[in-house]
C-alpha cells in the first residue's frame, strides 16, 4: 500500500463516522504518540521499524506499513 491509499482509507472513515477527516487523524496521532511511550521492548522495536521522515510516524505511515505486513 501507498501512503495515497492511507489518505483515501483516512478519508473514508472520516465520512464513515461523520467527523472531519482532521479529526480522524488527530485521534490517530494521539494513540500513536501513547502507543510509542510503551516500555515494552517489542513495542519499541516495532516503532522503530516503521519508516518515517519526521520525530514520530504519520497515520499514514503507520497504515502504509501495517497494511504491507499483513499483505506478507
Amino acid at each position: 500500500m501507498d501512503t495515497a491509499k492511507a489518505k483515501k482509507a483516512l478519508k473514508k472513515l472520516a465520512k464513515q463516522k461523520g467527523i472531519s477527516e482532521r479529526a480522524v487523524r488527530q485521534e490517530i496521532e494521539i494513540a500513536i504518540q501513547e502507543a510509542m511511550k510503551s516500555p515494552d521492548p517489542q513495542a519499541q522495536a516495532f516503532w522503530k521499524s516503521i519508516p518515517h521522515k519526521g520525530e514520530q510516524p504519520t497515520p499514514e505511515e503507520v497504515i502504509t506499513y501495517i497494511a504491507d505486513m499483513v499483505k506478507e
